[in-house]
């Protein structure tokens, strides 16, 4: 059910990237081409990674992309979950609860203490599904971002 990505999957987890950013009310927002996710994850050195959840039938209805988080205090890596999304028509099948474990499998396995993600405030279905697998959100912790003008604005400044 659950397997790493190959290259030949790039256009499906590129059309649910598409899927989730229609969900998540901001189509606009994805901008990615399937070229630059073939490269970020199967490129010279890959930095993000990619597991798939695939039916009864092998059709791919379900991805979770990550990368290597760090932190210092702990001292070891964790994973950052960037996105997992599962099609609206399997939903409730268990995919999204098994590509969570294959990573938290991974982490146990590799000795990272933490597997960390960010959900939108008002998606309550999601919510209540990490909740019930026994994730807690960081009440104390704001997620901040640098993007687009701010971004070039600083940068720009630092040169």
């Amino acid at each position: 059910m659950i397997r790493s990505a190959v290259v030949e999957d790039v256009s499906v987890i590129h059309a649910m990237i598409r899927e989730l950013a229609e969900y998540e009310r901001v189509p606009h927002e994805a901008r990615a081409t399937p070229e630059q996710l073939r490269e970020a994850l199967f490129g010279e050195r890959p930095a993000v990674f990619a597991h798939v959840a695939e039916d009864g039938d092998g059709e791919v209805v379900g991805f979770a992309v990550w990368f290597l988080s760090f932190s210092t205090w702990r001292g070891v890596h964790g994973i950052y979950l960037e996105d997992l999304y599962v099609r609206p028509g399997v939903r409730g099948g268990g995919y999204g609860k098994a590509l969570l474990g294959e990573l938290a499998r991974i982490c146990v396995e590799r000795g990272y203490e933490r597997l960390e993600w960010s959900v939108l405030k008002w998606n309550e279905p999601s919510i209540a599904f990490y909740e019930a697998l026994g994730a807690r959100t960081q009440e104390e912790w704001s997620v901040y971002r640098l993007a687009d003008g701010a971004l070039l604005r600083l940068g720009s400044a630092q040169g």
